[in-house]
């Protein structure tokens, strides 16, 4: 997909005719940017809008600016939209130091791997250079503010434009989430084929129906809610006069469920609390509720699912200055510069820095470096990876190759530095402040390999409590990960990994007997590894074998008020394996 930064004037012209006069330099233009891709522009003024290019009360752009193309899909690029929501917000807008070429540089940068160019993102903070610009500063604040209050936004794009909005995820929704249209028999039965496995309601329907009409919310709601466990179905039976011919519709509306294929109950009539029963009766009979689900299992039945984080920041300045003369490469400055604003002034105040210079540096250290130096540039690495902006832009890089390059480097040392191995293990659970990267960890064979063997040898290190602290928290992150995708479409991480992890954190679980945080993280992490696991698999198999159960228990002398020794010992890890 061609991606194309969209460049207009607000000045409409007056700045390149009287910038010289009062600021002292010459200003082409007041810019504000947007990304166009696949026919849809992107851009931030009160929140990330979408509308359709050149549709806003700005006009046609000034420039269109071909940035390159990127091969990421639809899905992946509203994962990543969707994080900077948090970082884009209304609130944040500031004309100056937040604005929408941040957000382009951003954009591009995760699209293409460059920013947008420097002429535009360094053009607010040459007016406040400027004395004119410092005098103007108080009023135009004060006119962004009232603005922001008035119409949502600087630019009012987002009232102006919200009955052209159509938002990327539209073109990329799931049919899991969606109502099933169908428009023939030959439809209709592809539909019910697809879900024989399952179950599946059809809603008969017709053009001119005002009941039907009025339950169409409520089903699209069903299905946001239950449609990755039950199909549901319309069918517009003025459109599919063969579908109301084969099933006998003489009335709509009129509903029919199949369970596995076969027809089960029908009934016409808007009845909207019936509908709805009958869906979830329907979802739970297609996903029987979990035995796990009935036991007294509270960190696991309502859990706190976001990722363990190491966000604290060392000294950057003594931190580097172990680097020498490297510390003052352009790639490192920016990434500095990168993390100590966004400590100091919040993740709105800066943008990305140049990330294919800091891949390319990183890349080089690990070659390069001594290995007893080297934690000082995966400790800057650790540090920006907090932002999802940062994580989300190394998710996509092609086979995680810097990622994957640091993990090979430290895996492959007998004696590994013990500050080389700890902000190793700290980084790999930053690589999760973005769901994006989750999810590349679970599924890249690669990549999940060296986070597996990064996990395993850390647990045997005996000395170091941080260690393996760490390792448990890089573990909890994993196995919470594949938790949530379990709960929706299935596990993710597969069951030979599963099994590795479990064993490991099970011989690490015997052998701790100084760290009560270590133990805590550990029982967390296998807790999630088992819970809802499927009954029938060698997972369960190998907790059996290895009596997870007495190892859990056992340490219940050395660590007497650790809650989830019994919650996992005596619930999960008894009633939950014990054969009916």
């Amino acid at each position: 997909m061609d991606v194309h930064l969209l460049v207009y004037d607000l000045s409409g012209g007056l700045a390149k005719q009287m910038s010289a006069g009062l600021l002292g330099f010459q200003l082409d233009a007041i810019y504000h940017t947007s990304i166009e891709i696949e026919g849809m522009e992107y851009v931030y003024d009160g929140g990330i809008n979408t509308i359709r290019p050149g549709t806003s009360h700005l006009g046609q752009p000034l420039q269109r600016i071909h940035m390159g193309e990127t091969e990421l899909p639809l899905e992946v690029i509203v994962e990543y939209l969707d994080s900077l929501k948090e970082i884009y917000t209304p609130q944040a807008y500031d004309l100056f130091r937040h604005n929408c070429n941040n957000f382009s540089n951003d954009f591009s940068t995760f699209l293409v791997g460059e920013g947008i160019p420097e002429h535009i993102t360094n053009m607010p903070q040459a007016v406040l250079d400027s004395p004119f610009g410092r005098m103007l500063l108080p009023q135009l604040t004060q006119m962004v503010e009232v603005r922001k209050a008035q119409q949502g936004g600087l630019l009012g794009i987002q009232s102006n434009s919200q009955s052209q909005s159509n938002d990327i995820t539209a073109t990329v929704a799931t049919p899991s989430s969606a109502v099933v249209n169908v428009t023939s028999l030959q439809d209709l039965n592809r539909a019910l084929e697809a879900a024989k496995g399952s179950c599946a309601i059809v809603f008969f329907t017709s053009a001119t129906c005002g009941p039907c009409k009025a339950l169409y919310p409520l089903y699209d709601t069903l299905a946001a809610e239950h449609g990755n466990k039950v199909t549901l179905i319309k069918a517009d039976t003025s459109v599919a006069f063969d579908v109301a011919q084969r099933y006998s519709i003489t009335a709509t509306p009129t509903f029919i469920t199949f369970v596995h294929g076969k027809a089960e109950e029908r009934w016409m009539g808007a009845d909207a609390p019936r509908l709805r029963g009958t869906i979830g009766l329907l979802a739970q009979m297609a996903v029987p509720t979990h035995p796990h689900r009935l036991l007294n299992l509270p960190h696991f039945a309502n859990p706190d699912s976001r990722p363990v984080l190491y966000s604290k920041i060392p000294p950057l300045p003594k931190l580097l200055s172990k680097l020498g003369s490297k510390a003052d490469d352009h790639a490192v400055r920016g990434v500095k510069h990168f993390i100590e604003t966004r400590s100091a002034e919040g993740p709105a105040q800066t943008t990305l820095p140049d990330m294919l210079a800091f891949s390319s540096f990183l890349l080089s250290a690990v070659e390069n470096l001594p290995k007893e130096i080297l934690f000082t540039v995966v400790d800057l690495f650790r540090c920006a990876l907090v932002d999802p902006r940062f994580s989300g832009y190394y998710a996509e890089e092609h086979g995680q190759k810097t990622v994957v390059t640091i993990l090979y480097a430290v895996n492959k040392e007998a004696e590994c530095p013990y500050a080389l191995r700890l902000v190793t293990l700290q980084m790999a659970c930053n690589l999760f402040s973005s769901h994006l990267y989750a999810d590349q960890i679970l599924s890249q064979a690669p990549l999940r390999s060296a986070i597996t063997q990064l996990i395993s040898t850390s647990f045997l290190d005996d000395s170091h409590n941080n260690i393996r602290v760490a390792a448990s928290s890089l573990l909890f992150n994993v196995a919470s990960a594949n938790y949530i995708k379990r709960e929706g479409s299935g596990d993710v991480l597969p069951e030979g990994d599963q099994i590795e992890l479990a064993a490991s954190v099970l011989e690490a679980i015997s052998q701790e007997d100084s760290s009560k945080e270590a133990l805590h993280g550990m029982l967390l992490a296998l807790g999630f590894l088992g819970y809802c696991m499927p009954l029938e698999g060698e997972l369960v198999d190998l907790l059996r074998s290895m009596d997870a159960q007495g190892t859990v228990l056992a340490k219940k002398k050395q660590f007497p008020d650790e809650p989830l020794i019994a919650e996992v010992g005596n619930e999960l890890l008894g009633k939950g394996l014990a054969r009916k």
